[in-house]
C-alpha cells in the first residue's frame, strides 16, 4: 500500500491502523521559521475527537499530539515534521466476528480483494480513525497560512442529515461551533437531534453533506488543467472516508441553470474586482478569484451498523451479520473537522506552489 501521501510541495503522509499503538503523519515541506507547538496543534484534535457527545462514536480517545521531529525552539526548521497520537481505548475483541465476514457497505472486502489480507480491527487503515492525522496536519496547515495568509479562513458545517436540509434563510455561522452538528441552523440541529436518537436507538444510521467555505483565499492559487485547484480539492475531499461526492460552488445544481443566471457578474471596485455572485465556488479555470472557495461533498451512511445484514465469508457462505462496537450514527458530524484540516493542508500547498512559480506577482486590473 504506497499511496498515503497527498500534496506537491507541502505534502502529508499518514500512517498507523485503527487499532495499533499510535497513528500519525509526517509533515513534509512546511516552511521554516513558523512558530508551532502541540498546542497549536491540539485544538483541531479536540473538535474531532470521539466521545464527546451521545450523537458520536463512544470510544474515548484523548487524541493528543506529539511533535517528534521539525521543530527547534518552537520554530518549525523546514525539515520533516513527524506527528503522532497514540491510542488508548482500543477494543479489539468487539471485531471478533467479522475476521471472517465482510460487513455491507464496508472496505473489507475491497482490501481482501486486493491485498489478500486485512486488518479487521476497527477496519485497520481504512477506519475513520485515520483521519485525526490529517486534522493534526491541518493543524500545521492552520499555522503556517495564518503567518503566510493572515486574512485566511476556514469554515466547515452540516448543512443536511439525512433528507433533511437547513433553510440557508436562517444561516447563522455563530450558531456552528452552539450545537452538536456543527449546524448553522438551530431548528435544524433540533430536527437532527430528534432524527438521530430515534436512528440509535433503532440500531441504524444515517448521511449527511458537509460544507466548507475558505474566505480571504488570494487570488491567483491553482494552475490551469492539470493543477487546478478545485480538481485537488475534490480529490482531497473524496479521499476522507465514506466521501461519495464533491461539489465546487454551485456544483450539479449548475446543470440546471442557464449561462446568464449561472455566469458570475463583475464590477471593479475600490479593492480589486468585485463579483455579484459566487456560482463558482470562487474557482474559475482551476485558478482562485479571490471570492470565498465553496466546497461541498456528501458522506454515506455509516456501514457498520446493529442491524443484521446479509453477506459473505472469506469462504463464500451466505451469513448474517451484525457489527457491534462503537460507531457514529452519522460520520458527517466529525467529517466536518477533518475538511477543515483538508482545506487547510491543500491551500498552503497551492500557496507554496503559486509562490515558487510566480513569486505572487499578479495581472494588473484598473
Amino acid at each position: 500500500m504506497s499511496f498515503n501521501t497527498f500534496g506537491h510541495l507541502f505534502r502529508v503522509t499518514t500512517w498507523g491502523e485503527s487499532h495499533g499503538p499510535a497513528l500519525g503523519a509526517t509533515v513534509d515541506g512546511c516552511p521554516p521559521g513558523i512558530a508551532l507547538t502541540e498546542a497549536d496543534i491540539q485544538p483541531w484534535l479536540d473538535r474531532r475527537k470521539p466521545g464527546q457527545n451521545r450523537y458520536t462514536t463512544q470510544r474515548r480517545e484523548e487524541d493528543a499530539v506529539r511533535i517528534l521531529s521539525g521543530t527547534f525552539e518552537g520554530r518549525t526548521t523546514g525539515t520533516p515534521i513527524q506527528l503522532m497520537i497514540e491510542n488508548t481505548d482500543q477494543r479489539s475483541k468487539d471485531y471478533g466476528e467479522i475476521a471472517q465476514a465482510f460487513r455491507p457497505g464496508h472496505a473489507d472486502i475491497a482490501y481482501h480483494q486486493k491485498y489478500g489480507l486485512r486488518d479487521h480491527r476497527g477496519g485497520g487503515r481504512s477506519s475513520a480513525r485515520e483521519t485525526a492525522a490529517r486534522v493534526a496536519a491541518g493543524g500545521v496547515a492552520r499555522t503556517a497560512l495564518a503567518a503566510l495568509a493572515p486574512g485566511l479562513a476556514i469554515t466547515g458545517y452540516m448543512v443536511q442529515m439525512g433528507a433533511r436540509a437547513i433553510d440557508r434563510a436562517r444561516f447563522d455561522p455563530a450558531e456552528v461551533g452552539r450545537n452538536p452538528f456543527w449546524c448553522p441552523d438551530p431548528g435544524t440541529a433540533a430536527a437532527w437531534a430528534e432524527d438521530l436518537d430515534a436512528l440509535r436507538k433503532s440500531g441504524n444510521s444515517v448521511g449527511a453533506v458537509v460544507e466548507v467555505v475558505a474566505t480571504g483565499v488570494p487570488p491567483g492559487l491553482g494552475a490551469p488543467i492539470y493543477g487546478k485547484l478545485d480538481a485537488d480539492l475534490a480529490a482531497a475531499m473524496m479521499s476522507i472516508n465514506a466521501v461519495k461526492g464533491v461539489e465546487i460552488g454551485e456544483g450539479m445544481a449548475a446543470a440546471a441553470l442557464t449561462g446568464v443566471d449561472n455566469a458570475d457578474e463583475i464590477r471593479l471596485g475600490p479593492d480589486g474586482p468585485e463579483y455579484a455572485t459566487n456560482h463558482a465556488g470562487g474557482i474559475l479555470g482551476g485558478i482562485s478569484t479571490g471570492q470565498p472557495v465553496v466546497v461541498r461533498f456528501a458522506v454515506k451512511p455509516t456501514s457498520s451498523i446493529l442491524t443484521p445484514r446479509r453477506t459473505i465469508n472469506v469462504k463464500g457462505e451466505a451469513v448474517d451479520l451484525v457489527t457491534k462496537g462503537r460507531h457514529d450514527p452519522c460520520v458527517g458530524i466529525r467529517a466536518v473537522p477533518v475538511a477543515e484540516a483538508m482545506m487547510a493542508c491543500v491551500l498552503l500547498d497551492h500557496l507554496l506552489r503559486d509562490r515558487g512559480q510566480t513569486g505572487g506577482v499578479r495581472g494588473r486590473i484598473g
